[in-house]
């Protein structure tokens, strides 16, 4: 079948089920599924004693656990399934903004390429601190970390950012079989690009590096080269309280890779499905490349260190991630659960917000099963 682009402006085509190689009936199980199998997670974000579901979920401490950003009540769930770029199916509210966690983190795997691509990065095997406009890579363990080191969350930055150390999340795990009884415990820091550790300060430190790169904030290089031309709207992406800085006399705030002490983006499902769709297109858009398709090709090589990572997405490398979803599949995830699923080998992108995280690959088998 061919394939579709939705316009900037305008309605999203569907497409008949049957067409599309599904089952109706058992397509109609997909959004069932979904509904029984609702995160975990309290709507207003916050558990009855007050604590932040943020930190709570992964029990960080005081106080390191103070929320410093925006946090917005969580919907009910909502979905999209395309096929083609057609919508197949769709459920719940979604063109509700939500808090979307750490699917930020795939955002700056985008705007990464796009340095890249202007010339603002020359290579990502350049150290960071040559890039530095202040003094977050001086020293002779941070001064050794590239900007592959940061995509790949194998950086090992030591420092504090916006009053959170990096130290509050080693020891952190993230993915399949991840176990955070030992996060926040002090250990040895090992040399960049040798340890693979899912850092939200490292990502953040990511983040000021790229808008210190781009000399302008991140939503505004994001909504011109990106999200406007695909016609994503209604999106906003925050920083935090403490987050601003000024670049060539202007104040500017360095959005957060995530909503782990709140901030990152509050966006539709339409807006993510949009961008999914993108990737899965390898950056082409209608008739415009708004990501060099070269880019693409090394954001979801596996890291060497950790393989079902590449550059802020999750790769599901021999079925490593979520066994009923095909080989090659690519996934931006956050915490709640939201997810984008890319589907290259049947062309199929799928977002779906506030699923139980324990039934992530429930949900991808119901699609699955659906499929004549």
């Amino acid at each position: 079948m061919s394939r579709y682009h939705p316009p900037a402006e305008g309605a999203w085509a569907r497409i008949d089920a049957r067409e599309a190689g599904f089952d109706p009936a058992a397509l109609e199980r997909v959004a069932a599924y979904h509904s029984a199998h609702e995160s975990e997670w309290p709507r207003s974000m916050y558990h009855p004693d007050g604590e932040y579901v943020g930190t709570a979920y992964i029990d960080e401490k005081p106080p390191y656990n103070t929320v410093i950003g925006p946090v917005k009540e969580r919907g009910p769930p909502a979905g999209m399934l395309l096929k083609g770029g057609w919508i197949v199916e769709e459920w719940g509210d979604i063109d509700r903004p939500d808090m979307t966690f750490s699917v930020a983190k795939s955002f700056l795997g985008v705007l990464a390429g796009l340095a890249v691509a202007r010339g603002l990065i020359r290579s990502i095997d350049d150290h960071v601190a040559d890039y530095a406009l202040d003094d977050g890579f001086a020293g002779p363990h941070n001064a050794q970390i590239t900007w592959r080191h940061l995509l790949q969350q194998t950086s090992e930055w030591e420092g504090t950012l916006w009053d959170k150390p990096d130290s509050v999340d080693r020891n952190r795990q993230a993915g399949p079989g991840a176990d955070n009884a030992a996060k926040g415990d002090d250990r040895t820091l090992r040399s960049p690009g040798t340890h693979w550790e899912y850092n939200d300060v490292r990502v953040n430190r990511l983040s000021l590096s790229l808008m210190q790169a781009f000399r302008q904030p991140l939503p505004e290089v994001l909504a011109a080269a990106i999200m406007n031309p695909v016609g994503a709207r209604d999106w906003v992406w925050h920083g935090y309280e403490n987050s601003t800085v000024e670049i060539d006399g202007r104040a500017m705030q360095s959005v957060s890779g995530g909503s782990h002490w709140g901030g990152g983006f509050q966006i539709p499902t339409t807006a993510l499905a949009r961008f999914g769709l993108l990737v899965a297109r390898e950056g082409l858009w209608q008739d415009r490349q708004l990501i060099p398709e070269t880019w693409i090709t090394q954001m979801l090589t596996p890291c060497p260190v950790h393989p079902v990572y590449g550059f802020m997405w999750w790769l599901n490398t021999d079925g490593a991630l979520y066994p009923s979803a095909p080989h090659d599949s690519v996934f931006a995830l956050g915490a709640g659960n939201n997810v984008i699923w890319i589907d290259r080998a049947n062309d199929l992108v799928m977002v779906a917000r506030w699923v139980h995280k324990a039934h992530i690959d429930g949900l991808i088998a119901a699609v699955r099963e659906a499929m004549r």
